[in-house]
């Protein structure tokens, strides 16, 4: 038996034995600052204090991702290149972006993902209604008339209102913004009464009572905000649309490299403090294997190539 595991042992590669024994780069695809980089922070610090190895955070907002996506897909498969990527990047962009540089399913690997963060649905509290179910019926008093705030054509936000308006049976009006934090701003304003973002975008005005908060787009309630229904508390069972931040490195890289980075997200998606961190946002621990992420993956990849063809979304 010991004779077996010498062997086997020295199968191994010496850099997947010792890993790591170097800093490591975590590239996110994402400006720095916003809720993406939450739990690459996180991970990054949790990262340092186990193995006694620096971990530089790298961001690199801009293309939906595509820079950040390539940069890792083209990097060495050692185990030393990391990317925190999210659900468009493999789920949106192929249908989205034109001429792709690398092939998000084929090209990267994954290892595990960091956190889920389900939509919400959030209303101007002035437009009156109490209810998801009182939010439809007021959509279909009057089709078209009711606006949506987006992120941008493609986006999460905006593809979850074409998900909704399909499952409700409704008609409301997008309105594209350079991001999730303009359309909120409008929704403060009066100028979109509805927008379908992470709960971390609204929490605060949700508190002071000028947002109201819906649904959840999950199964089951967020621990952060148990309150909330989810939407098939609220009538509408269809709807669910959860992202997800997760970890992926260049295809080609040790399996016993990726297992020991699974191990280590796995103990930190277990720690309380960091737990307490992921709620702050809005977000929760998404604790899968390297082959149930890779199984998510390809299911988000069909399942909003129906989503982007019913906004009429082509490459760009």
């Amino acid at each position: 038996m010991n004779i077996v595991v010498a062997v086997l042992m020295w199968c191994v590669p010496a850099q997947a034995q010792d890993y790591p024994v170097k800093p490591i780069r975590l590239i996110v695809a994402t400006a720095p600052g916003g809720l993406m980089d939450v739990p690459a922070r996180l991970m990054a610090d949790y990262f340092e204090k186990a193995y006694g190895q620096r971990v530089v955070v790298e961001n690199r907002g801009g293309g939906g991702g595509v820079m950040a996506g390539d940069a890792v897909a083209k990097a060495a498969p050692d185990g030393y290149t990391l990317a925190q990527i999210q659900v468009g990047n493999v789920a949106i962009n192929p249908y989205t972006v034109k001429d792709m540089p690398f092939d998000p399913l084929a090209d990267l690997a994954p290892v595990a993902p960091l956190t889920s963060s389900p939509v919400v649905v959030a209303v101007d509290a002035r437009l009156g209604v109490g209810s998801l179910s009182d939010f439809i019926a007021a959509a279909k008093r009057e089709p078209g008339k009711l606006n949506y705030g987006s992120a941008g054509p493609g986006t999460i936000p905006h593809l979850a209102g074409e998900l909704f308006c399909q499952v409700a049976g409704v008609r409301l009006t997008p309105v594209h913004y350079r991001g999730a934090g303009p359309a909120l701003a409008d929704l403060l304003a009066g100028q979109v009464q509805a927008i379908f973002v992470g709960l971390g975008v609204v929490r605060t005005h949700m508190a002071a009572g000028t947002v109201r908060v819906l649904a959840v787009s999950q199964a089951q309630r967020l621990q952060a905000a148990p309150q909330i229904p989810t939407a098939a508390e609220a009538g509408l069972p269809a709807f669910e649309l959860t992202t997800w931040f997760g970890i992926v490195v260049p295809k080609g890289t040790p399996p016993q490299i990726i297992a020991v980075l699974v191990k280590q997200i796995h103990a930190m998606q277990d720690d309380p403090q960091v737990l307490a961190r992921f709620a702050e946002g809005g977000l929760e621990p998404l604790k899968e294997s390297s082959e149930q992420f890779r199984a998510r993956m390809l299911r988000d990849h069909e399942r909003f190539r129906a989503l982007v063809k019913a906004a009429g979304l082509k490459p760009e």
